[in-house]
């Protein structure tokens, strides 16, 4: 999944996935997918790393080629449904990466992000390069 490690910060997590083949009421084969797990991501607000839980689910029916898939999205009209092409051939673990890569926020952040007070100590007080012109000023 080289994909999804390029999104975490670290390959510490872990990912369970279950995928039920089947078929749909209306005769298409279709595919129940569950992806479910913790990944560690990097927080945009604090910049530090927080394990954020994945949990998916996603019924995929399967069409011969891409006018046969338009051709059941047109008769399903069930936008909760994803149509897309595939075969008994297809790479099931491409599939399973790009459901939990779909199940990433895309701007990941901590709910509250924990204290900065040790960030904060690192940044230094910058100087205004004007600063020494204060003092040349006569009173």
């Amino acid at each position: 999944m080289t994909r999804l490690t390029k999104d975490c910060a670290d390959t510490s997590g872990n990912i369970a996935w279950k995928i039920v083949g089947g078929t749909s009421k209306l005769g298409y084969p279709q595919l129940t997918l569950s992806v479910n797990g913790t990944v560690q991501l990097v927080c945009q607000r604090c910049l530090t790393p927080y394990a954020y839980d994945i949990a998916s689910s996603t019924v995929l029916m399967l069409g011969k080629d891409d006018e046969h898939a338009d051709e059941i999205e047109e008769i399903i009209g069930d936008e909760s449904i994803d149509v897309i092409v595939g075969s008994r051939s297809m790479d099931a673990m491409a599939l399973i990466e790009d459901e939990a890569l779909l199940a990433l926020p895309q701007v990941p952040k901590h709910e509250v992000c924990p204290s900065t007070e040790q960030l904060d100590a690192l940044k230094t007080e910058k100087k205004s390069p004007f600063a020494a012109l204060k003092d040349l000023k006569p009173e």
